[in-house]
């Protein structure tokens, strides 16, 4: 079967869902949560990194790095939420 034959229902040519499913499987819990980790660890290493700085610049966009890191934590756990409805991503 071609990629193209195996679309799940709901999901329009483009492989683009036009909203998200209503449930969370174990699998997406389980994916998400990762990737709840790796943000987080991802925020921390930017944030100590950003603090040993001595070259401004630099320290700068590092700390701009924890920031997004930190919104894509925040944002990822939403997901995690029982009941909440995820909003439009930024």
């Amino acid at each position: 079967m071609s990629p193209q034959q195996q679309q799940q229902p709901g999901m329009t040519p483009e492989n683009v869902m036009p909203q998200p499913p209503q449930t969370v499987t174990v699998k997406d819990h389980l994916y998400l949560s990762d990737m709840l980790s790796w943000n987080l660890t991802a925020a921390k290493k930017a944030a100590f990194f950003a603090k040993q700085c001595m070259d401004m610049e630099i320290k700068k966009e590092l700390e701009k790095t924890a920031q997004m890191h930190e919104r894509h934590y925040e944002q990822l756990l939403t997901h995690l939420q029982p009941g909440s409805q995820p909003g439009p991503s930024n």
